[in-house]
């Protein structure tokens, strides 16, 4: 028989880290691919149109979200829209793939509540959280230079209410270098690996 797939799902405040920490792990040869999700905002520079996510203008995402496409969507930062396909999840499951996807804690709550009616979804589900303190983080956005102060004020914001989320999740990585992170990251990893199988 084979081994159950994992649906391995990273939260965490913006800038926390976990969208690189999700790279690494498909880049690691350990048989993760990486769930491409689905936004309204508009391409940074050098994202690629169904590589780094799926862009779509907000009447196609209507469109997807009335038709039930999602198997979760949200507004982040009260301005846009996020959210996963479940074509983009269950198809690849369901051939034995193992997952890995950086989502905001209203998504892994959505995938929660459907994957307490579907037992394939649920024995697949693995959680973690990225704790960060709030001196590094303010630190790594304004480092990475993507958003003005407005922004990240704003999602310093929700960090703080996505923070007091983090007991609810599998694991938690209280977050040092990204070294050290990844490192813990790979150790859940096998650790659920040998527990499931």
């Amino acid at each position: 028989m084979a081994a159950q797939p994992l649906l391995l799902m990273l939260a965490g405040p913006a800038g926390s880290g976990k969208s690189t920490l999700c790279d690494r792990l498909v880049q690691a040869g350990m048989g993760f691919s990486r769930v491409i999700t689905t936004t309204t905002r508009h391409p940074r520079e050098g994202e690629v149109n169904g590589v780094h996510y799926h862009f779509f203008s907000p009447e196609e995402f209507d469109l997807r979200a009335t038709r039930g496409d999602f198997l979760e969507w949200a507004w982040v930062h009260g301005r846009k829209r996020y959210g996963t396909l479940k074509a983009s999840v269950m198809a690849p499951l369901r051939e034995g793939r193992d997952l890995v996807m950086s989502v905001d804690v209203q998504g892994v709550e959505s995938f929660r509540r459907a994957a307490a009616s579907d037992p394939f979804l649920a024995r697949a589900l693995l959680t973690v959280f990225i704790v960060v303190d709030y001196e590094r983080l303010l630190a790594r956005m304004r480092t990475r230079g993507q958003d003005d102060e407005e922004e990240i004020a704003r999602r310093m914001n929700t960090a703080e209410t996505e923070l007091r989320e983090a007991p609810k999740f599998d694991h938690r990585i209280v977050s040092r270098t990204r070294d050290e992170d990844f490192d813990e990251l790979v150790s859940i990893v096998n650790q659920t690996r040998l527990a499931r199988a």
